[in-house]
Parts: C-alpha cells; sequence; structure tokens
C-alpha cells in the first residue's frame, strides 16, 4: 500500500496519523509513506524525528473576526488555500498513493480535497466529540470517516461513518505495570496520583495542587505532578520543600509508559489522553481546556463522565472543588475501580487495526 498521511497543528492531529504508520508497517502493509504537512507546524519537527518522509505545503487558518483585519486574512487564506489545492495535486501526482489519510488541521483540508478531487480513495479520522472545522468541510468529499466518539457521528454524512477509536489507544493497550515511578522518587506499586496539564501546563491546575500541597502531605498515597515547562521553576519555588509522596517536574518523557502504574489521571481532556486512559482503563478527574475550538474538550469530557470513567471539574470550580475531589476519590478504592472498569468498557484496544479495515475499504471501493 501506498500511503499519504497529512494532518498538522497539534499532537492530537500528528499521534494519531503516526500510530498509523507504525501500526501498518509492523503488518507489513506499507510500500511507501508520505507526510504532508507546513513548514511552520509542529508536525515539521515530529514527523521526520519519527523516520517518515515529509512534504509541506502552505496555509493557514480563518479568522473568527468580522472586521476589515479578519476579513484581509480569509481572503489570504482563500488564496492561499486554493494554491495549496494545486501543490498537493503536484505532490500526489508524483506519489501516486492508494490512499489518503487526514487527521484534522487546515494542512489536511487541501490534501484531502485535492485527492477527493482526484479521484484517489479517502479517509478522515476524527477523534474529537465535536468535528474540527476542517474534518467537517471534508466530510462531503472523502470516501470514508473514522471516529473516536459516537457523540460526533452526526456531524458526517451517516453512510460513511465507521466507529474505530483512536490509533493511540492500541500503542498503549499492551503497556504493562513497572518501576517507572522510581525514576521520580517515588515508591512502585504504592497507591498512585498522576496530575498533568499538558506540554505547556495549565496555571490554573498548577495554583489548585500548590493549595492541595498540605493534604497530599498526610495522605497514604503519592502523588506526581508534571507542571509543564514553562511553569516548573515558579511552581517549585512556591512549593517549597516537598513531602516524601509528592514528587513535582516540568515534564513527563514518554507519559505513556507511566500511566500503568497510576490509580487516578488527573488531566485535560485531549482526545489523545483519553484514548490512551480508556485503552488502560484509568479513572479520572478531566479538567477541560476552555481554549479550544467549539470547547471540545469539554464535550469529551462529558462523554466519558456520562460513562461513569470520570468526574469533571472546570477550571471555575477548581478553587473549591479539586482538594476535596480527589483526595476522596483516592481514599475510596471501589469508587476507583468503578471508575476504572467504566473506562475499560470504552476502550478500543484494537483501533488502529479497525481504522486499517477502514483504509482498506476504501481502497477497494466497499
Amino acid at each position: 500500500m501506498r500511503i499519504v498521511v497529512s494532518g498538522g497543528g497539534t499532537g492530537g492531529h500528528i499521534y494519531p496519523a503516526l500510530a498509523l504508520l507504525d501500526r501498518l508497517q509492523e503488518r507489513h502493509m506499507v510500500d511507501a509513506a508520505l507526510y504532508v504537512g507546513t513548514a511552520r507546524g509542529l508536525e515539521a519537527r515530529i514527523v521526520p524525528d519519527h523516520g517518515v518522509d515529509f512534504a509541506t505545503i502552505k496555509i493557514q487558518g480563518f479568522s473568527r473576526k468580522l472586521n476589515f483585519k479578519g476579513l484581509r486574512t480569509n481572503l489570504e487564506t482563500m488564496h492561499l488555500f486554493l494554491a495549496s489545492v494545486k501543490r498537493a495535486r503536484t505532490i500526489l501526482k508524483e506519489f501516486k498513493p492508494d490512499v489518503v489519510v487526514g487527521t484534522g488541521g487546515y494542512v489536511s483540508g487541501a490534501t484531502l480535497y485535492a485527492a477527493a478531487r482526484m479521484g484517489i480513495p479517502t479517509v478522515i479520522h476524527e477523534s474529537n466529540s465535536v468535528a474540527g472545522i476542517t474534518n467537517k468541510f471534508l466530510g462531503h468529499f472523502v470516501s470514508k470517516v473514522a471516529i473516536s466518539f459516537d457523540d460526533v457521528r452526526s456531524d458526517f454524512p451517516a453512510k460513511k461513518v465507521v466507529m474505530t477509536g483512536n490509533p493511540r489507544a492500541q500503542q498503549v493497550a499492551g503497556l504493562q505495570p513497572n518501576d517507572r515511578l522510581a525514576e521520580y522518587g517515588l515508591t512502585p506499586k504504592k497507591r498512585t496520583l498522576l496530575i498533568f496539564g499538558g506540554s505547556r501546563g495549565a496555571p490554573r491546575l498548577n495554583a489548585a495542587v500548590l493549595s492541595a500541597l498540605p493534604t497530599f502531605a498526610d495522605a497514604d498515597y503519592q502523588v506526581l505532578f508534571a507542571t509543564g515547562r514553562r511553569h516548573y521553576d515558579k511552581v517549585a519555588a512556591q512549593a517549597g520543600e516537598l513531602p516524601a509522596n509528592v514528587a513535582i517536574v516540568p515534564y513527563i518523557d514518554h507519559m505513556e509508559r507511566v500511566l500503568p502504574d497510576v490509580d487516578l489521571l488527573v488531566s485535560r481532556s485531549g482526545a489523545t489522553t483519553l484514548s490512551e486512559m480508556t485503552a488502560l482503563g484509568l479513572p479520572a478527574v478531566l479538567i477541560p481546556s476552555p481554549n479550544v475550538t467549539h470547547n471540545h474538550q469539554y464535550r469529551n469530557a462529558k462523554s466519558l463522565e456520562n460513562a461513569g470513567a470520570a468526574k469533571v471539574l472546570t477550571e471555575e470550580n477548581l478553587k473549591a472543588q479539586f482538594t476535596s475531589t480527589i483526595d476522596q476519590l483516592m481514599r475510596t478504592p471501589a469508587t476507583l475501580d468503578k471508575m476504572a472498569a467504566a473506562s475499560k468498557r470504552l476502550g478500543v484496544p484494537d483501533a488502529t487495526d479497525q481504522l486499517i479495515q477502514v483504509l482498506e475499504a476504501a481502497v477497494k471501493g466497499d
């Protein structure tokens, strides 16, 4: 199979795409692979480092401002989109893919639109519970639409939609408990709370953790807290001397390798995090980022809360509810076990293989 994958802007678009390519290679199904992104996006660093051939097109997003500046930006965006479709056509003609897959971001819009117009089988993967603007647009043109949340099904033509889950789930589903917590001065196999607000950190979450430190110090569980690199020095200074059962770090490389040793996860509710969490059957307290399109992290989180796998706290409620909510859960193993079982039921441990079946169906024209 010759495959082109396109997606960019955020890790939530890039890592599922790479997970798909990794699995195709494991199954010896790839003759050639090409990733199409932008030169300025996160994918420009991550994809080549992953050993995948990389091509670029130039594109930008639309402005939501209704003033003159916004109008001018959107005219520029339309011009760039048309030029990027032309560039994508050139890339596709040269590469001659059997299928083209998009995982979101403006760059995938041009690539998948060009492929669909050229009659090449096309598949998009929507990882969130609310369709992104690019995928919603592409849904009218592509061959198949793979989804991770049933809530998003109504955003696409019904006959094209297939539930597959997020490819990242299959990458972590087989991970087993290990002794990695010892790297942070913590005790392996002791009940553990993991808190992180993403690679950039979340200031309100960091403040809530600092307020909770006296409670954590008296707890019979341990805490691993990642502040985000840009906030670490400030948080560490405010925290002062830490109790033996609390570790504060800037970031955790290969976070998924720590997850099997965690009893409760406190995090944002991006699609990749939730796919990893449910693949392993982890309970969570989810704090959706309010700074995302269509508030999709809140919708993601509520989907898990409604299933009994998580509790949702908004940033506005952190000061009043953070410490009591988390401490009560950590002191009630029966509740955590019930939430973990619900989380496991939501997991899709063979998500990548299911997505590959969709690709094969698209290539066959089924």
